[in-house]
C-alpha cells in the first residue's frame, strides 16, 4: 500500500498539470450534468415494516387520491380577552379571513370552523385547516405571501391569529451561515497550525473542490436515483469535514519530510505513501460507518449514507492526487514563513506540547485512564433515561407563529389535540362493515386516556373506514406512547369479536414507531459497523488489542455525548444557554447519526495518531518512545483537525431549529470528547500500560492477514538511499 501510494504521489507531482486538468474536467462535467438534470424530487418519508406505515399504505390503496401529500396550514383564531369568537363581529372577521384564505391560486380548500364545529367548548378559539394542491416545497412565494397577508389582515380586527402546518415550513436547515462560519474558523486554525497562508488555504481549496464534485454529482443523479433535496446535506457536511482533515494530514507530513532534507518530489511521495495510507484506511472506516446506515431500514437514511460515503471517497481521491499536484505547483509556499525567509529547512527535534503531554501520561497512565473512563462514564449515565421521538412545533421558539399556534390549540382543545391518532379499520369480507367499524370505534373510545373519537369516514367500496382519536396527553408524552400500545393490544379481541382488524397511524404513531425501530436497530448497527472496523484496524495496525481499545473508546465517547444531549435537550440543564426553549424527547435518528458520523471521524484520529506510533515502533523505538514520537508528529495536527470539526458542528448550535441545535451540539460534544479525552488521553494511557503487548498479534492471525504497510516500512530503504540535496536546492522552486 505505502509503495503504491508513494508512486501515486510522485506521479501526481510530476504530472501536476494533467492531474489538475482532469479534476477540473470532472468538476465541469458533473456541474454541466447537474445543470441539465431535472430538479430533485421531494421524497416521501417511509419506513417499511412498522404498523403506522402499513396503515398509511392501506389508506393509499383503499382511499386513492385522498392522502395526497399536499401542504396544509392550520390557522388558529383566538378572541380578545373576555370575548368569544362566536360573537357577531369576531365571527365575521374569521369568516372573511377563511374566505380570503380560500382564494389562493394553489389552495384546494379552506374549512369554515363554524360549519366544521372547529370551535373550542368555551368559544374563545377556532381553527381553520387550509389544504393546498401542491406539496410544501412547491408552494410559490406568492402563495406564502398571500397566507401571511391574510393573517396580518385578520389580526387587525383584534383577533390573535397564528398558523402552523407544513405550509409554514421555510425549508428548514441552516441557510449556509453555519458552513461559512465553520470554514472561517477552520482557516484560522489552519493558519495558526501551519504559519503559512498557502498551507492553510490548500486544504480548504481542495476540500471545497471535492464538495463541489460530490454535490454536483448528487444533483446530476437526483432524478435518476430518486434522491431528495435533503440527501446531499450530510454529504456536504462530511465532505467538507474529511476533505479538510485528509488534506491537512498530507500537507503536514509533506512539511515534515521536507524538514528531513528531501526534495519536494520525494517529500510528496513519502507524504502520500505514509499519511496517504492512513487517509485511505481512515476513509474506509467512514465509508463503512455511512454505508452501514442501510442496516436501519429507512430508505431515505440509506440514500443519505451512501451519498455521504461517496463524498468521502472523493475526499480521499483528492487528498491522494490533487493535493500532491498542488504541492508540485507551489512546493515552497506551504513551508513556514521562517523557512521561506531564511532559506533553511530544519527538522525540529525540540519537545513540543505533544511530547510533553505524552510524557505526562506515560508517567501517570493509570490515574489518567481511570479519570478519563470515570468522567466519560459519569457523562453517559443520563443516557439510560434516553427518550426518542420527533419534536414538532412544541420544540420551536416561542417567537415563531407555529409554536404560538400549537400552544393556543393545546390550551383550547387539550394537549393531545396537536397529535391525534388515525385509526384505519379494514372490514373487507365482513358481513356488516358498518357494525364492525362502530364496535371498533366504541371499544377504542372507551380506552382510558382518550378524549374524543371522530365519526368514521368510509371509502367508496364501504369496506374500509378511517377515524381520528384525540388523546388526553401531548404527542411527545410517554403516556401517549403507552396509550398507543394499549390500543394496539386490544386488536386481537376486537378481531375475534367482529372479524375486522385495525391499525393505528398518524404523525404521533409514526414517530413512536420510528423511535422503536431505530432503537431496535441501534445494536445491530453498532455490531456491523464496529465489527467491520475492528477487522480493518487489525489489518492496519497488525495488533489485536489496539483495534479493541479503539472500538471501546469510541463507544465510551458516543455514550457520553448522548448523555450530554439528554442532560441539555431532554432534562433541560443548561438549555437556556443554548437557546433551547422547550425540552422533550431526543430526535429518533440522533443516535444513529451520532454513531455513524462520529465513528468515522473518531477512526480518522485513531488511524492518524496511532499509525505514527506504530511507525516508530516498527522502526525500532520502545513502546513508550513510540507513543512520544507519535504525539510529537501528530498531536498538533489531530488537535487542529478536531478543533476544525468542533467549529463546523458547533456553528449549527446557533440555528433557531431545535433539531439542528441538537445535531450540532451532539456532534460537537462527541468530537470534543473522542479527540481530547479518548484519543489524546485514554489511548496513550492504555498503550503505556500494555507496553509491547499492545502490538501483539497471534502468529496464525499474522499469517492470514494481508500486509498493507501503512507505516511505510518499505519506503525507509528507498528514502535513506537517496542523497540529501543541499538546502539551497531544497528551496529552489520546482519547475512546472
Amino acid at each position: 500500500m505505502a509503495t503504491f501510494l508513494y508512486r501515486v504521489g510522485r506521479l501526481a507531482f510530476r504530472r501536476r498539470w494533467y492531474v489538475a486538468l482532469v479534476w477540473a474536467a470532472v468538476l465541469a462535467a458533473v456541474g454541466l450534468g447537474a445543470l441539465k438534470a431535472p430538479g430533485a424530487v421531494d421524497e416521501e418519508f417511509s419506513m417499511p415494516g412498522i404498523e403506522s406505515q402499513k396503515a398509511f399504505d392501506l389508506m393509499e390503496e383503499r382511499f386513492p387520491g385522498a392522502t395526497a401529500d399536499g401542504a396544509t396550514a392550520r390557522v388558529v383564531f383566538v378572541a380578545p380577552g373576555g370575548q368569544k369568537v362566536t360573537a357577531a363581529e369576531n365571527k365575521k372577521a374569521v369568516e372573511d379571513a377563511v374566505a380570503e384564505l380560500g382564494d389562493g391560486s394553489q389552495v384546494a380548500s379552506a374549512v369554515d370552523p363554524f360549519r366544521a364545529q372547529a370551535v373550542s367548548k368555551d368559544g374563545t378559539t377556532a381553527y381553520s385547516t387550509v389544504t393546498y394542491k401542491v406539496g410544501a416545497s412547491d408552494l410559490t412565494d406568492e402563495s406564502k405571501a398571500h397566507l401571511e397577508r391574510t393573517l396580518t389582515q385578520a389580526q387587525e380586527s383584534g383577533l390573535t391569529v397564528e398558523a402552523g402546518g407544513t405550509a409554514m415550513d421555510d425549508g428548514g436547515g441552516p441557510g449556509g451561515a453555519a458552513e461559512v462560519i465553520g470554514v472561517a474558523i477552520a482557516a484560522v486554525v489552519l493558519l495558526i497550525t501551519f504559519g503559512s497562508l498557502a498551507a492553510a488555504g490548500l486544504p480548504l481549496l481542495t476540500a471545497v473542490m471535492g464538495v463541489g464534485v460530490s454535490m454536483a454529482t448528487i444533483l446530476a443523479l437526483s432524478s435518476a436515483l430518486g434522491l431528495s433535496t435533503t440527501t446531499g446535506t450530510l454529504a456536504m457536511m462530511l465532505g467538507l469535514a474529511v476533505g479538510i482533515d485528509y488534506a491537512l494530514f498530507v500537507v503536514s507530513r509533506y512539511r515534515e519530510e521536507r524538514a528531513k532534507g528531501r526534495t519536494p518530489q520525494e517529500a510528496v511521495g513519502m507524504a502520500v505513501g505514509t499519511a496517504g495510507s492512513a487517509v485511505v484506511f481512515a476513509g474506509l472506516t467512514v465509508v463503512i460507518a455511512l454505508a452501514g446506515l442501510a442496516v436501519v431500514g429507512i430508505p431515505m437514511l440509506t440514500k443519505m449514507g451512501l451519498a455521504a460515503a461517496g463524498a468521502v471517497v472523493v475526499g480521499v481521491l483528492i487528498a491522494l492526487t490533487l493535493v500532491p499536484a498542488f504541492l508540485g505547483f507551489w512546493p515552497n509556499a506551504v513551508l513556514s514563513r521562517r523557512a521561506r525567509r531564511s532559506g533553511r529547512i530544519e527538522e525540529s527535534v525540540a519537545d513540543n506540547g505533544g511530547t510533553r503531554w505524552a510524557r505526562f501520561v506515560l508517567r501517570r497512565p493509570l490515574p489518567v485512564l481511570l479519570l478519563g473512563v470515570v468522567g466519560l462514564g459519569a457523562l453517559a449515565v443520563p443516557m439510560t433515561d434516553l427518550q426518542l421521538g420527533m419534536p414538532g412545533d412544541e420544540a420551536k421558539s416561542a417567537s415563531t407563529t407555529e409554536r404560538r399556534a400549537y400552544d393556543a390549540l393545546a390550551d383550547a382543545f387539550g394537549p393531545g389535540f396537536n397529535g391525534p391518532l388515525t385509526v384505519v379499520v379494514d372490514a373487507k369480507g365482513d358481513a356488516d362493515p358498518k357494525g364492525a367499524v362502530s364496535t371498533v370505534s366504541e371499544q377504542i373510545g372507551g380506552t382510558k386516556g382518550i378524549v374524543s373519537v371522530s365519526p368514521a369516514r368510509f371509502n367508496a367500496a364501504g369496506d374500509t373506514a378511517v377515524f381520528s382519536v384525540v388523546p388526553s396527553t401531548a404527542p411527545t408524552d410517554e403516556k401517549t406512547k403507552e396509550l398507543v400500545t394499549t390500543i394496539r393490544g386490544e386488536r386481537d379481541g376486537v378481531e375475534a369479536e367482529t372479524g375486522a382488524t385495525f391499525e393505528v397511524t398518524g404523525t404521533t404513531a409514526m414517530n413512536i414507531d420510528i423511535a422503536d425501530k431505530v432503537q431496535a436497530a441501534l445494536v445491530p448497527y453498532l455490531i456491523v459497523v464496529v465489527g467491520l472496523a475492528i477487522v480493518l484496524l487489525l489489518v492496519v495496525f497488525r495488533s489485536l488489542l489496539v483495534p479493541l481499545k479503539a472500538a471501546l473508546g469510541f463507544l465510551l465517547s458516543v455514550l457520553a455525548s448522548l448523555g450530554a444531549v439528554v442532560v441539555v435537550f431532554q432534562q433541560g440543564h443548561g438549555a437556556e444557554l443554548l437557546g433551547v426553549e422547550q425540552t422533550g424527547p431526543i430526535m429518533s435518528l440522533m443516535p444513529i447519526f451520532l454513531v455513524g458520523i462520529v465513528f468515522g471521524l473518531a477512526m480518522d484520529y485513531e488511524v492518524f495518531l496511532v499509525s505514527r506510533m506504530r511507525e516508530a515502533y516498527v522502526h525500532g523505538e520502545s513502546p513508550g518512545q513510540a507513543v512520544t514520537s507519535g504525539f510529537r508528529h501528530s498531536a498538533r495536527v489531530v488537535v487542529a483537525a478536531a478543533l476544525i470539526m468542533i467549529a463546523v458542528f458547533a456553528g449549527f448550535i446557533g440555528e433557531s431549529d431545535s433539531m439542528i441545535k441538537m445535531i450540532g451540539f451532539g456532534l460537537a460534544s462527541a468530537v470534543l470528547l473522542d479527540a481530547f479525552v479518548v484519543r489524546m488521553a485514554i489511548v496513550p494511557a492504555v498503550l503505556a500500560l500494555l507496553g509491547d503487548k499492545a502490538w501483539w498479534l497471534p502468529k496464525w492471525l499474522d499469517r492470514i492477514l494481508p500486509r498493507v504497510d501503512v507505516e511505510g516500512e518499505a519506503l525507509s530503504g528507498r528514502s535513506a538511499a537517496e542523497p540529501a540535496p543541499s538546502e539551497a536546492a531544497e528551496l529552489e522552486p520546482a519547475r512546472t
